[in-house]
């Protein structure tokens, strides 16, 4: 229903502004797609099908390390946050591995896959990713000796909120000059000038945003010096942006949604946490880049949350049956 209510918003505001919503219809069917094959895949293989996930989601990187959403001579600025927003979730998918596993030696080796992701990010030349993965290895760690998943699970909802408060705040000029120039100086500066240009469009056209994909014609007619590929390179700002409030509350309902489904998991809480700490992580590269535009990032999204909520086809342990025996002409166990 979330995910129906995203891809029809998108329509509704394309219509409104002649907005091209196939790009968020596209997002929106990778992200139910790979959530099924998750939940169909983890049901019947949870150690198998996360390791093969893990392990073809690091081939794609190596293979393709400067990914494009289509044909374009020139990566844009994007292509380094879809790299480690692929390996991300490669470093998450392989803990739900380790995790699930029973056998210590598969334990290791399934760990020892999530290190070498780590390192091979390392190896692409993506600082960004050897932060990301480092840090879900760390909460998956972390996670063995957690008592209660709702800890974790609302230790990880706060950290998006962080996160997208920090973003707005850059955008809106919020932050004091020594910090500002600071985070500026490691965002570039075109970056910043970008999220500014979507939020003076996300409070111009806070209803129903300039529409679907055209926030590179609308940030060009407001700014005529700002070159723009389209794209504010965060999708919280683009969200804004191009649709509205309600396509920011849709946006943060479809994630939330997802940390509800993993509390709400049947699987062990080290494997629930390792997603969870995987997919904030892809939020957090998200929302300062343009990794969502990428397929791959999505499908691998929804194939991990899946992954991590999907009930293993396991026999159950056989019940014993309680001794039966009568009482004032009434059987009581």
């Amino acid at each position: 229903m979330v995910l129906g209510a995203c891809a029809t918003w998108s329509l509704i505001t394309g219509a409104v502004h002649e907005g091209r919503p196939e790009g968020v219809l596209l997002a929106v069917l990778a992200v139910a797609a790979g959530y099924a094959a998750g939940r169909i895949c983890g049901a019947l293989l949870p150690v198998a099908a996360p390791c093969a996930a893990a392990l073809a989601g690091l081939g794609l990187s190596v293979a393709v390390p400067r990914l494009t959403p289509g044909p374009q001579i020139v990566a844009p600025l994007g292509h380094a946050g879809a790299t480690a927003a692929v390996l991300t979730l490669c470093a998450g998918a392989a803990c739900c591995a380790a995790w699930a596993a029973e056998a210590p030696v598969a334990r290791f080796a399934l760990g020892s896959l999530a290190a070498g992701i780590t390192v091979a990010a390392i190896t692409l030349g993506s600082v960004s990713a050897f932060v990301a993965c480092a840090a879900v290895l760390l909460c998956s760690l972390a996670a063995r000796r957690m008592r209660s998943r709702a800890v974790g699970i609302a230790g990880l909802a706060a950290a998006a909120v962080v996160m997208g408060g920090a973003v707005l705040a850059v955008a809106g000029g919020r932050l004091p000059g020594g910090l500002a120039a600071s985070l500026e100086g490691g965002l570039t500066r075109h970056r910043v000038e970008l999220w500014r240009a979507a939020l003076h469009l996300a409070r111009r056209n806070a209803a129903v945003g300039v529409g679907p994909g055209r926030f590179g014609e609308a940030a060009t007619t407001a700014d005529p010096a700002l070159l723009s590929d389209s794209k504010p390179h965060s999708a919280l700002l683009q969200q804004a942006a191009e649709q509205g409030v309600v396509g920011v509350v849709l946006l943060a309902v479809t994630f939330y949604w997802i940390l509800y489904t993993l509390w709400r998991s049947a699987r062990p809480t080290p494997v629930v946490l390792s997603a969870g700490a995987a997919l904030t992580a892809v939020t957090a590269i998200a929302a300062v880049g343009n990794a969502l535009s990428f397929t791959a990032v999505p499908l691998g999204a929804g194939l991990l949350a899946g992954l991590a909520t999907a009930r293993p086809l396991t026999e159950e342990p056989p019940r014993l049956e309680s001794a039966v025996g009568p009482r004032r002409d009434r059987l009581t166990p």
